[in-house]
């Protein structure tokens, strides 16, 4: 759901994730036509972090665990 977000409303994916500046520096970017591609990229590689995070994380304490 957050991917479609990104693409329609690259901004709003940012408030979703708990980012409100980078919602706004977003919103900013999005405002020209020019910049609502760089804004959709920048969206979507936030969601790939925002979603890699846990995975590591769960990854490094199965590391330590050991």
């Amino acid at each position: 759901m957050r991917y479609f977000i990104a693409l329609v409303f690259p901004w709003l994916t940012f408030f979703t994730m708990g980012k409100p500046l980078q919602g706004i520096l977003c919103l900013l970017l999005q405002i020209t036509l020019i910049g609502w591609i760089p804004a959709t990229i920048w969206a979507f590689a936030s969601i790939s972090s925002f979603n890699a995070d846990p995975r590591t994380d769960k990854l490094i304490q199965a590391v330590k665990v050991r």
